[in-house]
């Protein structure tokens, strides 16, 4: 690869990152710009500025993405009721696109030819950042310093850090015992102590939710309204998707909803166990797929239903900005022009059930479906509906008794 001259760099303003911006000076001699995005870490980003300022940098941008980030990226994706496995509520994967679009923006601002991350040569974050770059700018270049430099382990990493005068926080001497991942979607919790998928995890670790034992001992009902298959109020309280989705975390925060320890498979081939908190997310699925119950028509809903997995994997391997999810997109989004109404849920303890819906669209009709008299279904009809949908099996059977066939 070409030697990078003006390189913009996902930097969180850690000790892993503030090692990476020096190592890109140092070793690659390189003009870095840093780039920060708030999408609802629940940090304090000025000390990142701060950092990147002490180590010489002159372009620093800090965003607030947000609003960004829930509008255009999560409601799209939860009209897709997407699962990666049946259960990961895709938090991690989602936010990657964002993030790597923005560096190639800005690399596009600046005039900067190269993007660096932090992701390690063994996750899907790499994957993720990677494809998306080279989908918007075909002709970037990019420098994942953990494929390259020999810094393997953390006690190199402390000594490449005090060797160049990056300040080391003291609890960063040591071995922490996972990795997080947090944004305003969920915190995902991986590696070291939660390597051995035997071992549950320390209840203290969790950050956004309460243990569903020490939950309130009375059930909270919320209620969510739906608009074109995006949510648009909670409790009767009109609210942006970043403030939605923040409102949403707290409530089902207080009753322990939305912890997820899983085995998945990565991308690039192996197994990982990551436990995962996703509290106004899991509020959010149930209550998608109890509105879309009422106002989909059944096929389209069946098709959807197909159509999930191979979306979800899309977004979790990294494929946002493909033709092919794009597509799928459009299809989706169609679906949702009637989803529009009010989903209500009782939380208890970690459980988030669906009791009651209602919609201007809906599909449900109490004349037809009452077991009381009704002058709109004629129940004769059936027979000959179950004759002609028993035909084919009727003629197999048939003909397999003709030939002798008992199999």
């Amino acid at each position: 690869m070409a030697k990078a001259k003006k390189v913009v760099l996902a930097y969180s303003g850690g000790l892993d990152t503030s090692i990476i911006l020096r190592w890109l000076q140092v070793e690659k001699n390189c003009e870095v710009v840093t780039f920060t995005a708030d999408i609802g870490q629940g940090e304090e980003l000025e000390p990142a500025r701060k950092k990147a300022e002490l180590m010489g940098i002159k372009q620093i941008f800090i965003e607030d993405l947000k609003e960004e980030f829930v509008r255009d990226f999560v409601f799209p994706m939860f009209r897709a009721n997407a699962l990666y496995e049946g259960v990961y509520l895709l938090g991690t994967s989602i936010a990657r696109p964002l993030i790597g679009k923005r560096l190639v923006e800005i690399a596009n601002e600046t005039g900067a030819d190269t993007i660096a991350h932090g992701a390690t040569g063994k996750g899907n974050d790499q994957v993720r950042f990677e494809l998306t770059a080279y989908a918007l700018k075909p002709d970037i270049k990019v420098i994942a310093p953990w494929r390259e430099w020999d810094l393997t382990s953390r006690t190199k990493l402390i000594e490449y850090a005090e060797k160049h005068q990056i300040p080391i926080p003291k609890d960063k001497r040591g071995e922490a015992p996972y990795s997080t991942d947090a944004n305003l979607l969920h915190i995902s919790y991986e590696g070291k102590a939660l390597e051995d998928p035997w071992v549950e995890p320390d209840d203290d670790m969790f950050r956004l939710t309460v243990s569903p034992q020490a939950a309130p001992d009375k059930p909270e009902y919320v209620e969510v309204e739906f608009a074109k298959g995006d949510a648009v109020a909670v409790n009767g309280a009109k609210l942006s998707p970043a403030n939605l989705l923040a409102k949403l975390n707290e409530i089902g925060g207080r009753n322990g909803v939305g912890r997820l320890d899983l085995v998945e498979n990565r991308y690039v081939g192996m197994k990982s166990r990551g436990v995962y908190e996703t509290p106004g997310g899991t509020i959010l699925h149930v209550a998608h797929r109890a509105m879309e119950s009422l106002t989909l028509d059944r096929e389209a809903m069946h098709l959807k239903d197909e159509l999930m997995p191979r979306y979800a994997k899309m977004v979790y391997t990294g494929y946002w900005f493909a033709p092919e999810r794009e597509m799928l997109q459009v299809a989706i989004d169609k679906t949702q022009a009637r989803v529009t109404g009010v989903v209500r849920l009782k939380l208890y303890k970690g459980t988030c059930a669906v009791v009651g819906r209602k919609s201007p669209h809906s599909l449900y009709r109490m004349d037809y479906v009452t077991f009381e008299e009704d002058s709109v279904y004629n129940q004769y009809d059936a027979e000959g509906f179950i004759k002609l949908n028993a035909l084919r099996l009727r003629l197999g059977k048939m003909a397999q008794e003709k030939s002798g066939d008992r199999g």
